[in-house]
């Protein structure tokens, strides 16, 4: 029988206050704790093996049209898919419902990117059904990792910011928050990466080609979304002013719906998707006439929003498409929003009370002026009542330290594409700056500074500024970025609104990126300390004891040994290179740039290469170095840096003087589901970007819940990373900010640098004479160029300090005891960094929502 449980007394999420001041109030995660463990998970369908296998059956039967002899293996991952989503939609129903029903004060969280990795596995992880699934297609003559295998992954996200988005999801809903998130179901995704002669080669991401099984498409519910045209002004009945705006052209935005469970909780959200199509898919009078392109035309101009992935934005067009992008999107989530608000409420001053809404960087931050735009032309308000409305929704997390990545537009391109938002940008600006000069009076540097528009050259639109204007709350996502943020970038906003600004360190769920990800390991884990810590990562630290335990050692470096054998399975499958799981695996995946240094570790190869080549450093141990990540399309000297290590690559790995002691792999198509073999298998983790430029980096969490020993520098997360794991855990090297920024005052002159050492001229020799590019010395000119004239990111400066780390790291990897003792320190200290930590300061600091949860009777479920 099933009915809708209501939650327990206390429980009940309640709008506080009449508008968005709301008192702070406690909020710890035994809260989250108490509630998981009051109410188990359940539904309504049988999950016996029997009844997977049948309903595995109808599905092949009923969604595939095929029958067991002539299914396809992909035939039969759809099959099992829509089984699992049959019970991960019962949930939704049931979550949305309570929802409704007790108009639960909701997050909406805007993001541009989510890499939310395939689908499948964790859908039957956070069921809690893993075992009878296996099972269950295993006497059907299949594997379920084959079927895993098959899910092709949505590339909705450039790397960092997308994966963030998504471990928010998993953490919303585990921790039972109300919660949706809005973003763009682009048609092909980030491209695929292959390496063709040493190079980057961009492949089209087409996701989609074979069906995705979890997204409920709603044709039924779209938004018309406006582009170009002019403004009117004018007087309404009363004698107002108002503002008409009349569009060049409009496209409609359909929601694809993809349901995302909380773990070991009844609680789903949703992540809804938006997709541009035309009003009109076919014009037959066009047609009738004879003009055939022009029948379609509107079709593929309007889709053309939502084809692709952040395009090249060096052009006009690429950068006009961009900002479409951005705004359609923004525009259809609002427009969601504001319909979900009216099915329960008609006086917008609530709105603050129902809903929060964070902005994922600036890609959403021209949503303030759109929701100025509703209230004020759509809904008639005055502009007071409208300000005090959006500044008590909207909140902004920062994402970046590089001046150069704070988004900014051209003035007349964002006017021709959205002509009353300029208008009302112009007027924010205005009252804002007024708002400053009374404040600082006289001073006129801080205007400029603050101003929504930068004067200096062409005439831009400050989108960070906008965003910081636009809303309540304004957050960093690690502890030195965020007070680097104050000091640098917005310190005058934080002069100016101290009290809106906090720090949140980003975090990671460890259900993907270790049950997930790195069974052997968890079920250790389990064994040893119980299975809450899924939940409750500060549980963690019962593993403090067993680093000391000699037998737990070994069982921890026989799950590692594990893992890397598997990934080198992968890399021979990969690149058809043969690595050996006994090496030190020394990893360093994340997005190719020169600020994360990718350079400076192959200046170390490179280094150890030549001392193995004269006979020093024998008594190293033996490394494979492996690397992988993708470098935009437009930036040369990212795409040169990997043509770098496969060029470094193809010396060493097959120089007969090595023997092995040295391998170089480049991994292609970094992405989610490669990383969850990748980050498990790391003996050492890379994260040696410049101090004082990575925001705060997630990657560097993954591989340390994995067991990996980070060599890193004072940067982003790391520093929280190094504080909580003890530096006696860490290999730390590098200048600090301070010294980066000290260096760069002083004139910092990376010639200088080269000339007093010998084996960084060398190395940089062998580059520079052509020794890794087949002969051609000019290859990597511009490399060598950047680092001798300019070196921005200090990579000449580390040099040396890096090279004496990874010495130390060395001769750590000959100690195995010890170094296992360091990787089981490593996981039992790394608890702060789950993301429902994240979330759950969010939830006390700036979004003041509480539990929802969420009771689907007549269930059971083998989640402990």
């Amino acid at each position: 029988m099933c009915g809708f449980c209501p939650p327990s007394a206390g429980w009940r999420s309640q709008a506080k206050g009449k508008s968005f001041n709301i008192p702070t109030w406690s909020f710890p995660m035994e809260k989250f704790r108490g509630t998981i463990l009051h109410h188990p998970p359940s539904h309504c369908f049988d999950n016996s093996v029997e009844s997977i296998k049948a309903d595995l059956t109808e599905k092949l039967f009923s969604m595939r049209a095929k029958f067991p002899e002539v299914a396809t293996l992909n035939d039969y991952y759809l099959a099992l898919s829509y089984v699992v989503r049959d019970r991960v939609l019962h949930r939704w129903i049931h979550s949305a419902h309570t929802y409704f029903q007790q108009a639960s004060r909701t997050v909406v969280y805007l993001s541009a990117e989510y890499l939310m990795g395939p689908q499948l596995g964790n859908n039957i992880l956070n069921l809690g059904i893993r075992k009878q699934v296996e099972q269950a297609v295993a006497e059907m003559g299949l594997s379920l990792e084959d079927l895993l295998e098959q899910e092709e992954e949505p590339g909705l996200g450039n790397g960092g910011l997308g994966r963030l988005a998504a471990c928010y999801l998993d953490s919303l809903a585990t921790l039972q928050i109300p919660a949706f998130g809005y973003g763009i179901r682009y048609e092909f995704g980030i491209f695929d990466q292959q390496i063709k002669d040493g190079w980057q080669v961009e492949v089209t991401d087409r996701w989609l080609r074979l069906g995705n099984p979890w997204e409920v498409p709603h044709p039924e519910r779209r938004y018309e979304v406006r582009f170009g045209g002019h403004t009117e002004a004018g007087y309404d009945a009363q004698g107002r002013y108002r503002v008409r705006w009349v569009p060049e052209r409009s496209v409609m935005g359909t929601p694809f719906d993809t349901p995302v469970l909380g773990y070991g909780v009844g609680n789903a959200i949703i992540l809804r998707l938006w997709q541009a199509e035309a009003r009109e898919s076919f014009d037959f009078q066009a047609f009738n006439l004879g003009n055939y392109y022009k029948a379609v035309d509107d079709k593929v101009m309007s889709e053309n929003i939502t084809k692709v992935l952040y395009p090249n934005d060096e052009p006009e067009a690429g950068r006009r498409l961009r900002l479409e992008q951005q705004y359609f999107f923004v525009a259809c989530s609002l427009a969601d929003m504001l319909r979900i608000f009216f099915q329960r409420d008609t006086d917008l001053d609530r709105l603050p009370d129902k809903f929060v809404v964070q902005l994922n960087d600036t890609h959403p931050a021209v949503a303030v002026a759109e929701m100025m735009r509703l209230l004020i032309d759509d809904n008639g308000l005055e502009w007071d009542r409208a300000w005090k409305i959006t500044t008590g929704v909207f909140a902004y997390t920062n994402h970046t330290l590089l001046p150069e990545a704070l988004e900014t537009w051209n003035v007349d391109l964002f006017g021709k594409v959205l002509p009353r938002h300029l208008e009302i940008i112009y007027e924010i600006n205005h009252r804002f700056l007024m708002e400053v000069n009374r404040f600082f009076p006289g001073d006129a540097g801080r205007l400029s500074r603050m101003s929504l528009f930068s004067e200096a050259g062409e005439k831009r639109v400050r989108m960070a500024n906008l965003a910081c204007v636009g809303s309540r709350a304004i957050n960093g996502v690690a502890a030195l970025h965020t007070d680097l943020l104050k000091q640098t970038v917005l310190k005058d906003f934080h002069e100016l609104w101290p009290e809106k600004f906090s720090n949140k360190t980003n975090g990671v769920t460890p259900r993907r990126f270790m049950a997930l990800a790195n069974p052997g390991l968890a079920d250790l884990i389990t064994q040893s300390i119980g299975a809450t810590w899924l939940r409750d990562m500060d549980r963690l630290k019962g593993l403090e004891p067993f680093a000391r335990d000699n037998a737990f050692r070994d069982q921890w470096a026989e799950v590692k040994h594990q893992c890397k054998v598997r990934l080198a399975a992968m890399i021979r499958k990969k690149t058809g290179m043969a690595v050996d799981p006994d090496t030190l695996f020394d990893i360093q995946v994340k997005r190719i740039h020169e600020y994360k240094r990718q350079h400076l570790n192959v200046l170390n190869i490179i280094t150890h290469y030549r001392r193995l080549k004269q006979g020093l450093d024998m008594d190293a141990p033996a490394r494979t170095f492996i690397f992988g990540g993708k470098a935009a399309p437009g930036y040369v000297l990212a795409k040169l840096m990997i043509r770098l290590i496969t060029g470094v690559a193809d010396v060493v790995n097959h120089d007969p003087d090595i023997n092995g002691r040295i391998k170089v792999v480049f991994y292609p198509d970094f992405n989610v589901k490669n990383a969850q073999h990748i980050y498990p298998a790391a003996d050492l983790s890379e994260q040696i970007s410049t101090a004082g430029k990575e925001a705060s980096g997630t990657g560097n969490m993954k591989f340390a819940l994995n067991g990996a020993l980070t060599i890193g520098t004072l940067d982003g997360a790391n520093v929280e990373i190094c504080q909580a794991v003890g530096p006696e855990n860490f290999f730390l090297f590098g200048l600090t900010a301070d010294q980066v920024a000290a260096t760069r005052q002083a004139g910092y002159r990376p010639c200088d640098v080269y000339d007093g050492n010998e084996e960084l001229r060398a190395a940089m020799g062998m580059i520079s004479g052509g020794l890794f590019s087949g002969g051609d010395p000019g290859m990597f000119a511009p490399l060598i160029d950047s680092l001798l004239n300019e070196d921005r990111f200090m990579v000449l400066a580390d040099y040396a300090a890096y090279v004496q780390c990874q010495e130390q790291v060395g001769r750590a990897f000959l100690k195995p005891d010890h170094w296992h003792a360091m990787s089981i320190l490593n996981v039992a200290r790394m608890g702060m960094f789950s993301s429902d930590r994240s979330i759950a300061e969010y939830c006390r600091d700036i979004w003041h929502v509480e539990p929802v949860p969420v009771v689907v009777p007549d269930e059971t479920c083998d989640i402990d």
